[in-house]
């Protein structure tokens, strides 16, 4: 229900994620009639692999988290969340109100022992395929402590979904020399250092995308900026080579000659191809889609969560976490 363009997105990207996941099945929470409608216009009936759970609430994307938490029991992001919670479905996709799906699953799911907070997570492409980041908007405020935790779980996340050994890992920092930074990013420092982690120390904002790191660690403001900035970048960086292959006939035949390499670029950069964050830390696999998401880019976020649910990513972090907290105290 939530998002800038509703039922329409959610409904129209399940039915066609369908087509290609036979082993999946979705469960659209929401309001019934609205979902209804949106099945009549694409000629789809509901069945066993594309059910609708009715709610009678929704939470705004204005509203504030405290007030979805204690007044929208029986909104589609809570009983989704509650749905996972039940083990009746393996994961949660919201293109909701961020700050309230963050509430609303810390509460409902709660963190898994030894984290503190949950921390989102996403992919942004790089000249070696992406580069995992997070902390993305959940924690605007972090202790050095949060970011080791952070990095705990990303190194998780990009070890079972990519299937990386020992991912690389770098902490964010306005400068890779060891005085630089402010006290809660050079306590991270030490702090990972004995981590057992595959630590590679600080980096820098350009090295999300052209450096040899798989996993980058912030707090949620810088991390949110930095994700808000390179899609901007993308965009404008469409917009101009557009503006230029448009400028008089001449270059628009070049542009016709150059369509298939143009496309493939695009879609490199294409943030749809980026779309759903992963809420880390919790005791289920939560993933939020970003808000202005059409049906393709939907499609991204179910499958995000399909892959974690498979994974098992809760539970390996979980384990992960505890084998550092046994590594830390042994220290």
């Amino acid at each position: 229900m939530g998002g800038d363009f509703g039922v329409a997105v959610v409904v129209r990207a399940a039915a066609k994620y369908l087509e290609f996941n036979r082993d999946t099945s979705l469960i659209l929470v929401g309001d019934q009639q609205e979902i209804a409608v949106e099945f009549n216009k694409i000629n789809v009936k509901p069945c066993e692999r594309l059910k609708i759970h009715h709610t009678s609430q929704q939470v705004e994307m204005n509203e504030s988290p405290s007030s979805a938490l204690r007044t929208k029991k029986d909104s589609s992001m809570r009983v989704a969340v509650n749905l996972v919670k039940e083990g009746i479905a393996h994961a949660c996709v919201s293109a909701g109100n961020t700050g309230a799906l963050v509430a609303t699953a810390r509460y409902v799911l709660k963190t898994l022992s030894g984290i503190d907070r949950p921390a989102i997570i996403s992919t942004i492409p790089s000249i070696h395929g992406h580069t995992y980041m997070l902390d993305l908007g959940a924690n605007v405020g972090c202790t050095s402590e949060h970011l080791l935790q952070f990095a705990v779980m990303g190194s998780v996340l990009a070890s079972a979904i990519d299937e990386i050994e020992n991912p690389k890992v770098g902490l964010l920092n306005i400068g890779e020399e060891e005085i630089k930074g402010n006290e809660q990013v050079k306590q991270a420092n030490e702090m990972l250092r004995q981590s057992g982690l595959n630590y590679i120390g600080y980096v820098e904002g350009d090295d999300v995308y052209c450096g040899d790191v798989n996993v980058v660690v912030c707090d949620g403001f810088a991390g949110n900026v930095s994700l808000k900035a390179s899609e901007g970048v993308a965009r404008t960086i469409s917009h101009y080579i557009k503006q230029e292959f448009d400028r008089n006939l001449l270059t628009r035949l070049s542009g016709l000659l150059a369509l298939p390499v143009l496309k493939s670029f695009s879609q490199r950069i294409d943030p749809r191809c980026y779309n759903g964050a992963s809420l880390l830390g919790l005791r289920g696999v939560v993933i939020k889609s970003h808000g202005s998401a059409d049906a393709y880019s939907f499609q991204h976020a179910i499958d995000i969560a399909r892959v974690e649910a498979v994974k098992q990513v809760p539970q390996q972090i979980d384990t992960r976490i505890v084998e550092y907290l046994e590594h830390s105290s042994a220290l």
